[in-house]
């Protein structure tokens, strides 16, 4: 798909500025124009006899990481071969304790803050404690103004648009497309996390991609 100049020189300038942002919360942090230079440098910082694992990301199929992964012999951690629920969440578990941990964020901040939401608290819990190193990878849709802003994004565009992923799901914004605030057991906004700073220093890396990626 052919991208809007306009948007692009908007993401060109807007990114750098970001990423300083970022810098100054103790985030390893980039900016790329494109998917490809993005994808070129997630596989630059794992090493490889790393075991990685990763959080449901929308981005991350977009962009491929996960086959691309097992194309180039990493060790990993993948849920989705599991053959039942238990084994599911045993994967899901270990994962917390893998050397490299990719995921997006439904949301950063341009001054430098994460926001994500989670259902069953994996992908966060991971990102706080747990691998050595966290990639979070992000187009440039994901980026708003105030923390505030991202906190509204999250809740009101990504979860649920991501929602919409699980058919059975049985919330409002399933049904409707619109958040409710409800109090489903089937809520996927049970967790609600905001990354103020990197700590320890640099431990997560975050790529910023010049294009619409995820939801």
């Amino acid at each position: 798909m052919k991208r809007d100049l306009s948007v692009q020189k908007r993401y060109d300038k807007l990114g750098p500025n970001v990423v300083k942002s970022l810098k100054q919360r103790h985030f390893d942090a980039y900016y790329y124009s494109t998917q490809e230079e993005a994808v070129e440098k997630i596989l630059e910082l794992i090493p490889k006899e790393d075991t990685v694992s990763w959080g449901g990301s929308q981005t991350l199929t977009d962009l491929n990481i996960q086959e691309l992964l097992k194309k180039e012999g990493y060790s990993v951690i993948d849920r989705d071969l599991a053959k039942t629920m238990e084994e599911r969440m045993d994967l899901m578990r270990k994962a917390l304790l893998c050397d490299t941990y990719l995921m997006s964020s439904n949301a950063i901040s341009e001054d430098g803050q994460l926001f994500n939401i989670d259902g069953n608290g994996n992908r966060v819990a991971a990102m706080c404690f747990g691998p050595k190193s966290v990639i979070v990878v992000a187009g440039m849709n994901k980026v708003v103004k105030s923390v505030e802003d991202a906190y509204t994004r999250a809740r009101t565009i990504a979860a649920p648009s991501n929602t919409q992923r699980f058919e059975n799901a049985k919330t409002p914004c399933n049904v409707n497309g619109a958040c409710a605030d409800c109090k489903s057991p089937d809520s996927i906004c049970s967790y609600m996390v905001t990354t103020r700073l990197c700590r320890p220093v640099n431990k997560i890396k975050v790529i910023l991609v010049g294009e619409d990626l995820g939801m």
